[in-house]
């Protein structure tokens, strides 16, 4: 089995291909090894001691490095977990746990009804546009709510404490937003 690996805007975060599906669905964001818990192969990773956050997409894996540590020496332990789990074809969660779950202080706020339109429109425009080209970069970004003119998002996987994602935020989304979704003065990162 070989596994390609790809830097990532993040210095601090390699993304690691499998060549396989990782998610069927959706994508999971673990930042503690607590969180780890509800998959063997995240808590795997994070029982190495050095990793502070894993991030599953559709076919990659990232992982975070603690600060301090070069990925020069964390690199083929990461590779063999990896390569452990998908040859062996274990399952990605653990039967009792929800492969999507979200924390309780991670819930989106209630969107007005009167903005329906606005909000599908940014939702539309985050699903084609933006998460494809974050999904490249080893992340994800998602949609947390719409107020009073402010995009609230909330970054995953690479994207998370990523040097450039301020920049990613204010340059490139919400340029975007603004220009095709008028009613959009700001994007805020949550």
């Amino acid at each position: 089995m070989l596994i390609e690996t790809e830097a990532t805007p993040n210095p601090a975060t390699l993304k690691f291909l499998p060549g396989r599906v990782v998610m069927d669905a959706g994508t999971r964001d673990f930042a503690t090894p607590e969180e780890a818990e509800a998959s063997p192969l995240a808590q795997a990773l994070f029982d190495l001691g050095d990793v502070i956050g894993v991030f599953f997409g559709r076919d990659f894996v990232s992982v975070t490095a603690a600060p301090g540590v070069a990925w020069s020496t964390l690199k083929p332990d990461v590779l063999g977990i990896l390569m452990d789990h998908f040859a062996a074809q274990m399952p990605l969660f653990r039967p009792a746990s929800a492969g999507f779950s979200v924390p309780a202080e991670e819930v989106a706020f209630a969107d007005d009804p009167a903005d329906a339109d606005i909000v599908a429109q940014i939702k539309d425009l985050i699903n084609t546009r933006v998460r494809p080209a974050v999904a490249n970069d080893g992340g994800d970004i998602v949609y947390r709510g719409f107020d009073k003119g402010k995009v609230y998002l909330r970054m995953q996987g690479a994207c998370a404490g990523c040097p450039s994602s301020s920049a990613t935020l204010k340059n490139g989304i919400e340029q975007l937003l603004r220009y095709y979704v008028p009613e959009v003065s700001e994007v805020r990162a949550v």
